[in-house]
């Protein structure tokens, strides 16, 4: 029977395992409550997998400090792996030297442990089998007195143990969710991400074609250009085309992740490897497994980690961290940057052999600046969404809002001007679009006779038509996109953010016949004179 005192330390173990879901936190509470009543150095929980063939550490309590961790993992197998489970199950607590007990507890004991061991059988209610060891250096040892006070301990750290799997096994659904919903976000966005990508016929006509050539290769791509100027469209649509479509499309800010948390991100890491490391844990190379895995400012990755993606690159292996075990993947990399590369590899902060693996196929993405004649589409692409997302109803920029952004110098690219332009309709409340307010008091619109020639040049014919004509123009491209469909994830009344019926009405009353742009149809073109005619595509 314990001493009253120890009936308290007791209750008090109860309460932080009871309080603490992670065994971790549980041991660093409860062992110094029990310095006082046991000689005790070190607290370890081992846990025994039988089917893993493993019996690796769970938590560590060290008193002294300056004292260095023993081995986290020990490989046990055939009849050590019998033996072991068999004195699990017998409830027997031994006492005696590392050194006397490893033969009778083969592998229990991790390496480097010594001095004198209290070792008790830790079994959960679902059947997980573990240990608790109580370790203290000479000239303390460990008595009879102190196996009753052991044997206290049984319940709560087998709790303890079982609540640590119940951690892991949440971490690991969570994990497994959370992947699923990318890959879901990922198909549902590739129709339009696949088909709709505004200046494919004009400033982005050199990248498509390049896109299109390297989508089936397979091969690694590195897309270079400014912040905010469409990387990760690029990458989807590379993804898209490729034969690893049906695949996970997974993106990576490398810039984000801290330097020492890097190599457990990209590559995972095992239980136990680290201080917090309650599960082992995928990394984004083992979720991307069989599609397509998205670096985006791949510059940013610190040297160490640029080791292990270029073995990756080279024959597809990597290990988790604390993991021994060589593991095998098949993800093609795509990687982005807005650094100069060749300049970092010059001085030192990128390998020059990453260089070479990464830029099998370079593509470079033009800067909003360099694409001018983009920006009426994008504008009108981005004030439809904005509606849509705001409750409003469809905005239309005029020829001086065309003519404000023409003048702007973009220096946040895409990325900044689908801001300015959710500005512009929140200010304008569902009235119309404040591109000045939007853009700032900086930017004058563009005046004279040459300003006015490079909005006409940029904005295309539709500048001088009428709200009905352009609006006819426009829903006539759509239609030519979609091939006369209407209806549908992808279909014109989807594309247009608009009800199939209210567009049907739409069109009958401003002449289009949709008819006429369905595969197969006799009359692509519409008739000269009709209200339909010069919508070209």
């Amino acid at each position: 029977m314990a001493s009253p005192s120890f009936q308290s330390v007791l209750l008090e173990v109860w309460r932080e395992v009871c309080r603490h879901i992670a065994i971790e936190e549980s041991v660093t509470r409860v062992t110094p409550l029990l310095v006082g009543s046991l000689p005790v150095d070190e607290l370890i929980v081992r846990q025994v997998d039988p089917a893993r063939g493993v019996v690796e550490t769970v938590a560590m309590g060290l008193v002294r400090p300056g004292r260095t961790s023993p081995g986290m993992k020990s490989d046990c197998a055939g009849d050590d792996l019998v033996r072991l489970v068999a004195w699990c199950r017998s409830g027997t607590i031994r006492r005696g030297l590392a050194a006397a007990l490893r033969p009778a507890l083969p592998r229990l004991l991790p390496e480097g442990l010594e001095g004198s061991c209290l070792v008790a059988p830790l079994v959960a209610e679902d059947g997980l089998l573990g240990a608790l060891i109580l370790a203290s250096q000479s000239p303390r040892a460990f008595g009879e007195g102190h196996e009753t006070l052991a044997a206290e301990l049984i319940d709560p750290f087998a709790v303890a143990l079982e609540n640590d799997r119940r951690v892991r096994e949440l971490v690991a659904l969570r994990e497994a969710v959370e992947a699923e919903n990318r890959s879901l976000l990922s198909r549902l966005g590739r129709h339009d991400i696949s088909e709709s990508i505004i200046g494919a016929e004009t400033g982005l006509k050199e990248v498509m074609e390049h896109i299109q050539l390297v989508a089936p290769a397979d091969a690694p791509v590195l897309i270079l250009g400014e912040t905010g100027s469409g990387k990760e469209v690029v990458a989807r649509a590379i993804h898209v085309r490729s034969r690893r479509s049906a695949g996970p499309f997974l993106r990576v800010n490398c810039g984000a992740i801290p330097a020492d948390l890097v190599d457990s991100e990209l590559f995972g890491h095992e239980r136990g490897s680290f201080t917090g490391a309650v599960a082992d844990r995928r990394g984004w190379f083992e979720r991307a497994d069989g599609g397509t895995l998205f670096l985006d400012e791949c510059g940013e990755l610190p040297l160490a980690a640029q080791v292990r993606l270029l073995r990756i690159l080279q024959d597809g292996q990597f290990e988790r961290v604390g993991g021994e075990k060589p593991r095998h993947v098949d993800v093609r990399i795509v990687a982005a940057t807005n650094r100069d590369l060749e300049r970092s590899v010059g001085l030192g902060e990128f390998r020059q052999d990453l260089w070479y693996r990464l830029a099998v196929f370079p593509i470079h993405l033009p800067p909003l600046r360099d694409r001018l004649p983009d920006v009426p589409a994008l504008a009108s692409h981005f004030a439809l969404r904005a509606a849509r997302r705001l409750g409003l109803p469809p905005l239309v920029a005029t020829t001086e809002d065309i003519g404000l952004l023409l003048a702007y110098p973009w220096p946040g690219n895409i990325r900044e001007l689908a801001a300015v332009i959710e500005r512009a309709a929140i200010l304008g409340e569902g009235r119309r679009l404040e591109i000045a307010r939007a853009l700032g008091a900086s930017v004058r619109p563009a005046s004279g006779p040459a300003a006015v020639r490079r909005v006409a040049a940029a904005a295309g014919p539709d500048v001088d038509l009428t709200l009905d004509r352009a609006a006819a123009r426009h829903i006539e491209r759509v239609l030519a996109r979609t091939e006369g469909r209407i209806e549908g994830p992808g279909g014109a009344a989807d594309r247009l953010g608009v009800n199939p019926h209210t567009l049907r009405s739409r069109m009958r009353k401003l002449g289009i016949d949709w008819d006429r742009y369905r595969p197969g149809s006799p009359r692509r073109d519409p008739p000269p004179g009709s209200p339909g005619a010069g919508a070209g595509v």
